[in-house]
């Protein structure tokens, strides 16, 4: 009875070996859900200040790579679930307040003798479980040439597009589009909680940016999503029936900065309006109370360009 007993105890180590690698493959993203519960959200993002990254930006525009800056500001935010706007006093309307985390990302470049200012805003919930969508995204582009401006709203099962356009062949346009995620909310989800992206195939709505660089029309594509993990986190956008790759480098523990990203559209990063940024520096603070002349030695501090 010996040898059968040795045999069970030997198979029972085996399967605990065998189900503990299998877990560990699964400990990068298993340590980035539910900071919310430890306190660590709440006292990094409840504070009263936003959260300021500046990066050397490569922009990719008329087939030649311009230097620039890229800003990304997150902050939290009370957003209007009827109004899908920022409520001035959320405690007069308690039912109407969704905690949101927003994102201002800006991008400037120039372009020969005149020069590009881009900029987004992505109004994500905080509680994801509740509101698994963001609200609402916005984004406009200016230059010497003209400027345009885009937005989506959620209505139900679905996104109210709206576009403003100096181009001829856009114009200005009011439609519908499937609800899907965001390739630009992904950006607000990795610092909401990593593990809710999904991974795999997915319907997702490509990048504003992308778009209006592109001049492409807007809608839902197949894309494959994986993470990946060297030395930091990775998470791969590869869209399966057109060349566009975005891959995302982000900090494994919470609060997991965005360190760099990297958009490809063909086989050459620095073709078809692709970027590189690369975070050059963080800081925590009330910018919005930051409007005097003595505060502009922040920008250098930030190390920004223009």
């Amino acid at each position: 009875m010996r040898h059968p007993l040795k045999l069970a105890v030997f198979l029972c180590s085996f399967l605990l070996i065998i189900s503990c690698q299998v877990r560990e493959g699964s400990i990068s993203l298993a340590k980035m859900v539910s900071e919310q519960t430890n306190g660590n959200f709440h006292d990094y993002w409840y504070q009263g200040v936003a959260e300021v990254n500046s990066y050397a930006l490569l922009q990719s525009r008329y087939g030649e790579v311009r230097e620039g800056d890229a800003i990304l500001v997150f902050v939290t935010e009370d957003f209007s679930k009827s109004k899908q706007v920022k409520l001035d006093d959320s405690s007069k309307v308690p039912e109407d307040k969704i905690s949101t985390l927003k994102l201002n990302s800006i991008r400037k470049f120039k372009t020969g003798i005149y020069d590009y200012s881009m900029m987004q805003s992505v109004f994500t919930p905080i509680d994801l479980k509740s509101f698994p969508n963001t609200l609402k995204t916005t984004a406009s582009s200016q230059d010497w040439c003209g400027h345009s401006f885009t937005q989506l709203n959620l209505e139900d099962k679905q996104y109210r597009f709206s576009q403003n356009s100096y181009f001829e062949q856009e114009g200005d346009e009011l439609r519908e589009i499937e609800n899907s995620i965001l390739e630009d909310e992904l950006f607000t989800r990795i610092r909401i909680d990593p593990s809710s992206i999904p991974t795999g195939n997915v319907e997702l709505i490509p990048g504003l940016f992308y778009s209006r660089l592109l001049h492409e029309n807007l809608k839902p594509k197949q894309a494959r999503i994986r993470m990946e993990k060297k030395e930091a986190m990775n998470l791969i956008v590869e869209y399966l029936h057109f060349e566009r790759t975005l891959v995302i480098r982000f900090e494994e523990e919470f609060p997991h900065r965005i360190l760099s990203w990297t958009e490809t559209n063909g086989k050459d990063w620095s073709a078809g309006g692709g970027s590189k940024a690369t975070l050059k520096k963080t800081i925590r603070n009330a910018y919005w109370s930051k409007n005097k002349n003595v505060y502009e030695s922040l920008r250098d501090t930030l190390q920004l360009g223009f």
